[in-house]
């Protein structure tokens, strides 16, 4: 069947407009972070969207005393109300904005009737890197459609196709080629630094995912950008191998909303609370992209760098053979030193 449902879905929701989603009990929805007022208008002209948050969300908001909002790990839906506008509906959904906004409410939460199309949703809005806040519309005539089943299955086993590659010389490493990936399910663009010459043993490889403020700007809240600067030297110094720059910015959340991590961060939470306060999973990252692109390249079996014992079962679920891990340990700094800790003790990453 054809990806394309997701693809559009995805641009549907972050450019603001409906979807509908197909399934045992249809629903149309739009997130919170991008509908405008004026959009809302249009397809709610009596005001009577409900408001679809996560489980999680509901319990941050203090709605888990109520019979419907009681299980963190169902979606809840929040009766509309006259004050509740799209600038308090984000205020809500936005955990960084808890110790801005004033007192908001009274919320009640409603049953929710279609519980397994509205978890697809917000699971479609996670994908789309918006938060899992969503209008639940009464109108139905969304132009864009896509099913539960679509949704489910979007992250199982996922196409890419290569769609250019180089020669890219990079300082004291030998030979190296850029290979860019396009994913047939999200559109997302990947790439994969083929290293030197690595015949026909299992190649070297490092699963790095993007990190804007670590690789580029020198963050020293994490240690993304030393990682990337040692595993490139530790590649070349064995032959060669493979480096994939995959696009999970903040594991899988998206640019935004770990920076909206980073201020939840800054009053206190560790990396994983933060994530989880935002209605995200502590790690959202799959590694389906990564074995596709090793196959794509011809490589069915690796040495992985890696301290992250999720990117190995990742890659041998996903059909690519683990024949080794290599630690790949970073020294911490002042800034990090906490986030290394909570890594190690919370997210299982080996010492």
């Amino acid at each position: 069947m054809s990806e394309q449902p997701i693809r559009r879905a995805i641009a549907a929701l972050r450019a603001g407009r409906a979807v509908r989603i197909e399934g045992e009990a249809p629903i149309a929805i739009a997130a919170v972070e991008t509908a405008t007022p004026e959009f809302l208008d249009i397809l709610d002209p009596k005001s009577s969207a409900r408001l679809l948050i996560s489980g999680h969300r509901a319990a941050a908001l203090a709605l888990t005393n109520r019979r419907d909002a009681a299980d963190p790990g169902r979606p809840v839906l929040v009766e509309r109300a006259p004050w509740l506008d799209c600038e308090t509906a984000l205020a809500l959904a936005d955990p960084g904005r808890d110790l801005d906004r004033g007192l908001v409410g009274p919320l009640h939460p409603l049953p929710c009737r279609s519980p397994t199309s509205c978890t697809a949703a917000l699971e479609l809005a996670r994908a789309a890197g918006l938060l899992p806040a969503l209008w639940l519309l009464d109108d139905q005539g969304a132009a864009t459609s896509v099913s539960v089943e679509e949704i489910d299955r979007q992250d199982r086993s996922p196409t890419v196709e290569i769609v250019a590659r180089a020669k890219l010389p990079l300082d004291d490493l030998p030979d190296t080629q850029i290979v860019a990936f396009r994913a047939a399910d999200d559109g997302q663009e990947h790439v994969a630094l083929l290293i030197g010459a690595f015949g026909g043993n299992p190649p070297l490889v490092r699963l790095h995912s993007e990190c804007l403020t670590g690789d580029v700007f020198g963050s020293l809240k994490c240690d993304c950008g030393p990682q990337l600067k040692e595993a490139l030297k530790i590649i070349g110094a064995s032959g060669g191998g493979v480096l994939l720059y995959l696009r999970q910015e903040g594991r899988g959340i998206g640019l935004a909303n770990k920076l909206r991590a980073y201020s939840l961060q800054d009053r206190g939470l560790d990396t994983v609370d933060a994530n989880r306060r935002l209605g995200f999973a502590d790690d959202e990252r799959d590694y389906a992209h990564a074995a596709a692109m090793l196959r794509a390249l011809g490589v069915n079996e690796v040495r992985l760098l890696t301290n992250n014992p999720n990117k190995v079962a990742g890659l041998e679920a996903a059909g690519i053979k683990v024949a080794d891990r290599v630690p790949h340990h970073m020294p911490a700094n002042p800034h990090n030193a906490d986030y290394l800790d909570t890594k190690r003790k919370r997210s299982g990453h080996l010492a």
